[in-house]
Formats: C-alpha cells, sequence, structure tokens
C-alpha cells in the first residue's frame, strides 16, 4: 500500500471512524465468537477494535514488516500475528469462530487471488461461522487515494456468486456512500 494509505490506517481518524460507523455494523449484523480471524490487519487499529471483544484474535498480515510490528507492540495479549498470504496461511481447518477483514480486500492484485482468500476464510472458519467485511468502494476520489497503490474494488453485483462459489451462505452485501459491507456464514454441509 502507498505511505499515504499507510498513514491513514494508522491515524486517530482512521481509529475514531472505526469506533463510530463500523462498531456499530459489527455488532449489529454478526457475533463473531471467541477466536476470530483477521485477514489483513496493517497497521493494527482494527485488531484492537477486535481484540477487546473477543478472547483471540489471529492476525494475517503479507506485510513482513506490518506483522512484525504489531506483533511486538501487542506482544503479551490475546492476539497472535501470522505473517503469511491469506490465500495460503496454513491454519488448520474449521478453527475460527469468525473473521473479519476491513479496508484490505481490495489491495489484493486480483479478483481471482481474492477469490483464493475467500475460500481460505471459508476452510477456517468452524461450520457456521461468520465473515464480515468492509471495503472501498470503486469512486474516482478512492481511486485516487490508491495512486502507485494496488487497487482491485470488490464488485457488488458479482461478490455473492463469488462468496457463493468459495463456501459460504446467508451472504449480505451493503452499499454505502464509500464502501461495501458485506456478511455470510460458512455453509454447513
Amino acid at each position: 500500500m502507498n505511505e499515504a494509505h499507510r498513514q491513514f490506517l494508522a491515524s486517530p481518524e482512521w481509529g475514531r471512524m472505526l469506533e463510530t460507523d463500523l462498531l456499530p455494523w459489527i455488532t449489529q449484523v454478526a457475533d463473531l465468537g471467541d477466536d476470530v480471524l483477521e485477514v489483513g490487519p496493517g497497521p493494527g487499529l482494527t485488531t484492537d477494535l477486535l481484540r477487546t471483544r473477543t478472547a483471540r484474535v489471529t492476525a494475517v498480515e503479507i506485510d513482513e514488516g506490518l506483522a512484525s510490528a504489531l506483533s511486538e507492540r501487542l506482544k503479551g495479549c490475546n492476539v497472535e500475528v501470522v505473517n503469511a498470504d491469506a490465500a495460503t496461511t496454513g491454519l488448520p481447518s474449521d478453527r475460527f469462530s469468525g473473521a473479519a477483514s476491513f479496508s484490505m480486500l481490495h489491495h489484493i492484485p486480483t479478483s481471482g487471488k481474492q477469490d483464493e482468500v475467500f475460500a481460505e476464510v471459508c476452510r477456517l472458519l468452524r461450520p457456521g461461522g461468520v465473515f464480515i467485511a468492509s471495503d472501498s468502494r470503486d469512486l474516482d476520489p478512492i481511486r485516487a487515494f490508491h495512486t502507485d497503490d494496488v487497487f482491485v474494488p470488490l464488485d457488488q453485483s458479482t461478490l455473492p456468486a463469488r462468496l457463493g462459489a468459495a463456501g459460504f451462505a446467508d451472504v449480505v452485501v451493503e452499499v454505502g456512500e464509500y464502501e461495501l459491507r458485506f456478511h455470510a456464514r460458512k455453509a454447513v454441509r
């Protein structure tokens, strides 16, 4: 991610937005349970939000520097930071009660790779486990903010089918002014 984006995701402004906008939505749509997977925590303000609301968080971060800094900052608490690709975590199947990803999925370089992440999250969730996410919409000001950065926004019209193909059911996609949010459950077979 570019430096402006990295700075914003570590800013007090982003922290306030998480508390006043994202947290109410999370509590409204899902109980993430006791063992939560976070995909792409970046600098970890979203991890801070999650870790105070569940017994355990495993944060999977592909960027070695961000993973190392987050691991050091949260040493000794209920968070384990794993430096790995979210499409191939190596974590055990059916472990997590819930999974979350906030403002990260558009940084995955292709829709095919995004689908691999969806499938991996589904593999990691317990049957019936919930996956919640919010991400940026494809709007000119947001695209401009991603100059010299990966920006592959999710297509709200194809997202339910893509999540279904990964093994999710009960998919709900909500479109806001600047973001889209979704929640889905791992299908119980």
